[in-house]
This record gives C-alpha cells, structure tokens and sequence, in this order.
C-alpha cells in the first residue's frame, strides 16, 4: 500500500533566529518522510527576500508557499501535489492568516477532484476572535471547482493547525479538558476559557465544535471512534506547564467526510521542549484510496 505522509507542526517562533536549531527541526520532518507540511510560526521567514523560507524548502525537499506576514505555511511534495491556486485572502479579520492553497493529487490524474489545503493558527488571546477565525476556516469546506464538463463540485478539505482551544469531549483516551483553576496564570485562563450559559465561565471547545459541524471532522478522533485507531492520536500535542494548565491537545488535523476513508493512520511525534513547545501531529492515507475518493466526485457529477 502506497501511503501519503501529512504533518502539521507549530514550530516555536521558527527557531528563534537560531539556524542550528531550525536545521535539526526540519531534519526532524525529513526524517517523518513527509508529502504534505502544514506549518505554524513562521517569523522571519520573509526577511531577505523569503531567504529563510527558501532554506527550508531546500532542507524539506519540498516546494512552499509563505502565507501572509510569515504566520504560517504549506510545504508539499511537487511528484505528489500538483499547485492550481493560491488564496491570499483567507477573510477579514485574521490576527495570524492562514495559508490556504487549492492542490490537485497527480497519482489521481490530471482530470481529478483537487483538494483545499490550509495551515492555520488560530489567535492565542481572544476566544471571541478565535471562535470567528474558526467560523471563517469554514469556508475551505465549502469551496468549487468546476470540471472539465463545466460541473461545479465542491471540493474536499484537509486543515491543520494551531487551536489554541480544546476538542470538545466525548472521545474516550482523548486528553481531559483542564478546569479552570488548574491553570495558575489568570489571564491565560481567560485567553483558554468563555463565559457560558448561566453566567459560568467553561474551557474554550467552541472551534472544534464550529469546524465539525461545517462538515471538518477532527481526523484523530474519527481515527479511534470509527477506524479502531490506537489512542496515541489522542495523545497532547503541548506539555503541561504551570502557568497554561495540563497536558492538551490543541494542535488538530481536520478533513472533509470524503477524505476519511482514506485515512489509514494519525499519531503524534513528540518534540523536546528544548526544541518546541508543541508536538507533530501526524496524518496517513491510503493513496490509492484517496485517488478512488477524488475520482470518484468527478464520477458521480457527471452523472447527477
């Protein structure tokens, strides 16, 4: 079975301007053997003309696309994706834009369904604003392309990021929502937390819910609910730590409910702290089956 490699890594502060540092992160990709990058924290990748970002594409092995402000980025394996557009205006109101991309999966054939592919980071301070930056991420499961045969069909997603809130419960083995007190930094449990009905103030799920029910389903929780996938893609994607509470799984991979067919496996890679703050959240799918799925939308908007 031929896999397709998918990780999604919010690498802290890109290294912090030290290059020794940046180099063994991105080994540390390499190493995953990955066909598609979706990246987080990206400063300094712009300066001196993307200097760094072409550095990093050199290191991969892959081509990039640097979205706006240096925030985020796509990585992807040019034998594998094949770019048809980009999308610099992700929506009015981004404190991080996303990098949002439309990309064709060549193995599927030139005629084949492409897929709306976006890194995000969604705002660190504000549930208010990441709750809209969510609602607005929405709308990569709700782009077209129109066909060969003038059909208009609605492409799959595939979204990755940085949260900055909680997967709502109802997994079991998935990372338990802290309570608020067990975060010691006051105002970082209003940055993790909403006032709720009643008055109440209650940890910060309202991404996840927002993005599943447009359709994106979290792919480690449907991995353990529907596939009998192991809990390790349940596993935290940040260390506890005094000041922002318990072990959490903020960092998430979504897809549209036409990709999970394909998917085959999702686990976390975990980084030293003395490296990053966050984990690697890693995707696999079945290539062929994920050819059988873009193939297949063509097929049945022929015939509808």
């Amino acid at each position: 079975m031929s896999e397709i490699t998918v990780v999604s890594w919010n690498f802290e502060r890109n290294g912090a301007g030290i290059a020794a540092k940046r180099l063994r992160a991105h080994e540390l990709l390499v190493s995953l053997n990955p066909h598609l990058v979706l990246r987080q924290e990206m400063w300094g990748a712009d300066a001196n003309g993307n200097e760094i970002m072409y550095e990093l594409e050199d290191v991969l092995g892959l081509r990039g696309w640097l979205g706006p402000r240096a925030c985020t980025a796509v990585f992807a394996d040019p034998r594998k994706f094949q770019p048809l557009r980009e999308w610099p205006q992700t929506g009015p109101m981004w404190v991080l834009p996303p990098t949002a991309m439309t990309l064709r999966f060549t193995p599927a054939g030139r005629r084949s369904m492409p897929i709306a592919v976006a890194s995000y980071h969604l705002n660190y301070a504000s549930p208010t604003t990441r709750l809209a930056e969510a609602e607005w991420l929405t709308v990569w499961a709700d782009k077209t392309w129109t066909t060969a045969d003038g059909e208009t069909v609605r492409m799959p997603a595939l979204l990755a990021g940085d949260n900055n809130s909680y997967p709502a419960p109802g997994v079991e083995g998935d990372v338990a929502l802290p309570e608020l007190k067990a975060i010691a930094d006051r105002p970082h449990r209003l940055h993790r937390s909403f006032v709720g009905p009643g008055g109440r103030r209650v940890m910060d799920t309202r991404p996840d819910e927002a993005l599943r029910t447009a359709g994106l389903e979290d792919v480690a929780r449907h991995w353990v609910n529907t596939r009998d996938g192991s809990a390790k893609a349940l596993s935290r994607t940040v260390n506890g730590c005094v000041s922002h509470g318990p072990d959490s799984r903020i960092d998430r991979i979504y897809a549209t409910s036409d990709l999970l067919g394909a998917v085959v496996g999702v686990d976390v890679i975990e980084v030293p702290e003395a490296e990053s703050d966050h984990h690697i959240v890693r995707l696999t799918l079945d290539a062929d089956a994920l050819s059988d799925v873009l193939n297949q939308q063509l097929e049945e908007a022929a015939v509808a």
